[in-house]
């Protein structure tokens, strides 16, 4: 190999101070119009996003052991969760593939030739040259040289690249933590529609037996009169109306299990949920949280980082309007004698560069600054879309406890009219004063406000639930090491 002469150390110099130079946007959150404070209650302020803040165990605000396994179950064994954890993994390694061109690329190789040098062939330079004694040449060509390449990023191309694959990790964890945030959320809200099923069903089986007591009661009394065969049908009917809707409210809860199996990853068919007390205590949310919890929301935050992520991406198509400039270079040992192959004399070296300038391309570059540009204003329009969405859920979460926890009030106030309704019909069947039909309507009244009132504390349970995940999930500042793989590998080991 032919050496080359050094470059001038001044031309390097110059071409690393150039290399600082970065073309295209550099980033800044754009501002954004937002309400000074909800209109329901609690003041904020407007949230910077923070996607690598944990979302915290939200969960046991409710107090309820059951729940707290199911959510731990769902975090280890949901495959959903798990496919984007193994994203994540994927934005990792992509990130640290675009920082690694920042650096010399160093190759090794080497070579090992056994030639023979025919005499005959240089006949076909000049017959002349060939005679009888010309000997035939042998010999062995050994080397072992090392190659690096180094692009100088005069222009920020690789650094943009850099730039956008970080905000592109940062976009791929604050997705990992919507997603956790929404299978929390589902596994809460269909334990409490289990549970709220249950008590409607209780409520029922409770009055199936009443219905069954009346129509043996209608049975053993009855005479011979239309009266009483009427009465006795009329409560033959209600009993197996109420034996369907018991049925039915049996039926929603085997959907609801076996949703529930499948959100924490377990087989429905080895899956099971003991029926057990419906606690209607709701929980209340402290509407004046501190203001910071908005930038807990990790859709917010992952469109803050797409968005800077499309902004770094016009740096790299405006870097193609200039020159591409690399650095290349060779060292190592040639022989034709192993033996003297890392002799001093043996050492081979070489430097050089290369410059790239594209001259004609039909306007493709203009055309592909055009796009990036129009992509990044496309993210901030979809950041912004984020926002209102995100105060809408919020002020609509808090409107709608507010409403329903009036509702609740008007509810048991009117269950306790009907229980008083009943009592009092009951009193006067006691007397012989009215008929055993009219106990059995007062006590279906009494059925239909209890199970108006379960539904009304479900529906404050999930609207809870819709809250606390309007506001990004729990109060816990817990980092998340994003630039592990710590946090997201236990999730890849099913």
């Amino acid at each position: 190999m032919i050496a080359a002469s050094r470059p001038p150390i001044a031309v390097v110099a110059a071409l690393s101070l150039l290399a600082g130079c970065m073309v295209g946007p550099d980033y800044v959150r754009p501002e954004t119009s937002v309400p000074v404070q909800f209109t329901e209650t609690g003041p904020w302020k407007e949230a910077v996003p923070q996607e690598t803040i944990g979302r915290g165990d939200w969960w046991t605000l409710f107090n309820d052991p059951v729940l707290n396994a199911l959510q731990a179950e769902a975090i280890r064994q949901n495959p959903d969760l798990r496919a984007v954890a193994a994203r994540v993994l994927q934005a990792q390694a992509m990130a640290g593939i675009s920082k690694s061109y920042l650096y010399p690329e160093v190759n090794a190789g080497g070579v090992g030739q056994y030639f023979v040098n025919n005499p005959n062939f240089a006949t076909l330079i000049d017959p002349a040259l060939i005679s009888a004694n010309t000997p035939i040449m042998t010999g062995a060509y050994k080397a072992v040289p090392l190659y690096a390449t180094y692009e100088i990023d005069l222009w920020g191309r690789l650094r943009r690249q850099t730039e956008s694959a970080s905000a592109e990790l940062g976009a791929s964890i604050a997705n990992f933590q919507t997603a956790m945030l929404t299978l929390n959320g589902d596994v809460a809200q269909t334990y409490f529609e289990v549970r709220a099923t249950d008590e409607l069903h209780r409520l029922l089986v409770e009055n199936i037996n009443l219905h069954r007591s009346s129509v043996g009661l209608f049975r053993a009394l009855r005479g011979d009169g239309l009266a009483n065969e009427i009465a006795l049908s009329e409560v033959e009917t209600s009993l197996r109306t109420t034996e369907a809707q018991a049925q039915a409210i049996e039926g929603q809860r085997i959907k609801l299990v076996n949703k529930l199996a499948i959100l924490t990853g377990a087989n429905p068919e080895g899956f099971s949920l003991p029926r057990q007390p419906f606690d209607r205590t709701v929980p209340a949310v402290p509407v004046g949280l501190p203001s910071d919890l908005l930038e807990r929301r990790p859709d917010f935050a992952e469109a803050e980082r797409e968005m800077a992520a499309a902004n770094a991406r016009i740096g790299v198509a405006v870097a193609a309007y200039y020159p591409s400039i690399k650095l290349t270079s060779s060292v190592g040992f040639e022989s034709f004698d192993l033996s003297t192959l890392t002799n001093p004399t043996s050492n081979i070296w070489g430097i050089g560069f290369s410059l790239f300038q594209q001259i004609f391309n039909a306007g493709r570059i203009t055309l592909n600054v055009e796009r990036t540009r129009a992509a990044y204003q496309e993210r901030v329009a979809l950041y912004q879309a984020v926002l209102l969405r995100g105060f809408q859920e919020v002020e609509t979460s808090l409107g709608q406890l507010r409403t329903l926890s009036e509702q609740a009030r008007y509810q048991q106030l009117a269950v306790a009219s009907a229980n008083r309704t009943a009592s009092l019909v009951t009193q006067r069947f006691s007397q012989g004063l009215i008929s055993q039909v009219e106990v059995l309507v007062a006590r279906r009244a009494v059925l239909a406000a209890q199970s108006v009132s379960v539904q009304i504390v479900n529906t404050q349970f999930v609207t809870t639930i819709a809250l606390v995940k309007a506001l990004g999930g729990g109060w816990q500042d817990r980092q998340v090491p994003d630039g592990s793989r710590s946090m997201w590998a236990p999730l890849l080991k099913k």
